[in-house]
């Protein structure tokens, strides 16, 4: 009997000096990332949290809005689209609450309308009217929960690789934020969570990016590095737990969705069917297009496209 419990009490010694050499591993490696991509623009608080953004380009210019995608920051936009559009627009390029530097202070706000709601309350503080949302990818299901919350405020829509519908058959890029006990995902947060992610981040990207090469310089202009702490692993397996919630949304295309817009994809996106995702969004007046040989990543590896895109949508606001 004494052995049994000697040998218990030696494991969980063992289990807590891992534990804790994950920990302190975590801490380390968030602070390098902080370090490497700092905060860029002014936080807003709202009712549920708060949101980080850059606001830039003319003031009396259409207002475009740009939301980004499961696991990203607002820098997926400011790595090349933002240049080529800040001379005739005002951007409001945002962190989603819970991802970057912005905040939600409950798990609830991760669900999507409550997401937009936060957006549209931020939007409202620096009184932007009418704006054209930018969406890619969770960002347009979040662009989509906005647009029918509010039918009468988005004046367009530009969805860029957008999540429309629930996803029946989910990339296995996304395999590692299906956690849904909240002890679990905590634990896994501040201990080994971030060190695995570091560790399975080329296998990743490369998932995320298929077919195309993702840019060496990701980690730090595209935000990437951001990826590596606690609270942003927190905030995606929120965010993937709660993208279930654009079946809700979907409900009411035909009755509430009335913004004029369209749809931009990559034909050979490898985590979103352009077809099922994509292209059937026409039989609720929205546009299609799909770029042959490109891959999800669209706002990064296209940004001359995405910005063409932009613009041709943010015209039909008229």
């Amino acid at each position: 009997m004494q052995i049994i419990l000697l040998v218990l009490v030696l494991l969980i010694l063992a289990a807590g000096v891992f534990l804790a050499i994950g920990a302190r591993k975590t801490r380390t490696m968030a602070d390098e990332a902080r370090a490497t991509v700092p905060q860029a623009g002014q936080i807003i608080e709202v009712p549920g949290g708060a949101v980080h953004l850059l606001d830039m380009g003319p003031r009396d210019a259409p207002a475009v809005v740009m939301i980004h995608g499961l696991g990203g920051q607002m820098h997926h936009f400011t790595y090349a689209m933002t240049d080529l559009l800040k001379d005739d627009f005002r951007l409001i390029v945002l962190d989603r609450p819970g991802c970057g530097y912005s905040r939600r202070d409950t798990e609830a706000q991760a669900e999507l309308t409550a997401q937009g709601r936060m957006i549209w309350a931020a939007l409202e503080h620096l009184d932007v009217r009418d704006p054209v949302l930018v969406g890619h990818s969770l960002g347009g299901a979040v662009a989509l929960g906005m647009a029918v919350d509010r039918p009468d405020q988005a004046k367009a829509l530009a969805l860029i690789a957008p999540l429309t519908r629930p996803d029946v058959s989910p990339s296995d890029a996304f395999a590692g934020l299906n956690v849904p006990n909240r002890t679990a995902r905590r634990l896994l947060a501040h201990t080994w969570a971030v060190p695995m992610a570091r560790a399975g981040a080329l296998n990743t990207l490369n998932m995320v990016f298929a077919p195309e090469p993702w840019p060496a310089d990701f980690l730090e202009r595209g935000g990437g590095a951001l990826g590596l702490r606690p609270e942003s692993f927190l905030a995606s397996v929120e965010d993937y737990m709660a993208s279930d919630g654009i079946g809700a949304i979907s409900q009411d295309y035909g009755a509430r969705l009335k913004t004029p817009g369209g749809i931009l994809y990559g034909a050979d996106d490898a985590l979103l069917d352009p077809v099922a995702q994509g292209q059937s969004m026409e039989e609720f007046g929205l546009e299609y297009k799909a770029l042959p040989g490109r891959g999800h990543m669209l706002p990064i590896t296209a940004p001359a496209e995405c910005a063409t895109f932009v613009r041709k949508m943010a015209a039909r606001q008229a």
